[in-house]
């Protein structure tokens, strides 16, 4: 910073200096009368112009631009921790967001573990259920076919009965006879032909 300040207060003297020479130039061909060296007047302006330019030089150098020097420092270094503290919350994230995945890839194998597990084993018991049903229905059908078939006897050797008193009857109406051997063997024939001996 002081570098530049006293580059400028070299230009600003020498530029201070090319002016009096072109004034007194000027002064010595006739020229502008404001830039005449030899008046008094003049000389004051420039000595004012030089104390104000050196206390303005002092102002800037001591006052102001170490002040804007440290703003502009202390900006650069919050700038610098800011980016250092967005690259550690990113580098954290980072992390957060590889561990999260990892939950979740863990989360998930677990789950369709557990699934496959209950669904093993809703099967075994869908399973037991069915066996258990087929083996109550499988009784049941038995009880069921015994009482048919006990059923169909009965109502056969009914059958066989009836059929043996009607065509007694029908016999000894029709004949007067009455020979129940030869109609039970009749019936019983009859019977058999339609398959219900």
């Amino acid at each position: 910073m002081k570098s530049a300040t006293t580059k400028a207060t070299r230009l600003g003297l020498a530029a201070l200096a090319m002016t009096a020479v072109s004034t007194a130039a000027m002064a010595a061909e006739g020229g502008m009368p404001q830039l005449d060296f030899g008046n008094p007047l003049m000389l004051a302006q420039v000595v004012w112009l030089l104390i104000i330019f050196g206390v303005f030089y002092y102002v800037l150098s001591s006052i102001v631009l170490p002040k804007a020097a440290a703003v502009l420092d202390e900006r650069r270094s919050r700038i610098e921790g800011d980016l250092e503290a967005a690259r550690a919350a990113k580098a954290e994230a980072d992390a957060a967001l590889v561990a999260h995945q990892a939950a979740t890839a863990k989360a998930r194998a677990e789950s369709q573990a557990a699934i496959a597990t209950a669904g093993a084993a809703a099967q075994a018991d869908a399973a037991a259920r069915t066996a258990a049903l087929n083996a109550k229905l499988n009784e049941q059908i038995a009880a069921a076919e015994a009482r048919i078939n006990t059923a169909r006897d009965a109502a056969m050797g009914a059958l066989r009965e009836v059929a043996t008193d009607t065509t007694n009857a029908l016999v000894q109406r029709l004949t007067g006879l009455r020979n129940e051997a030869a109609v039970s063997s009749a019936v019983e024939r009859a019977l058999a032909a339609q398959g219900k001996a």
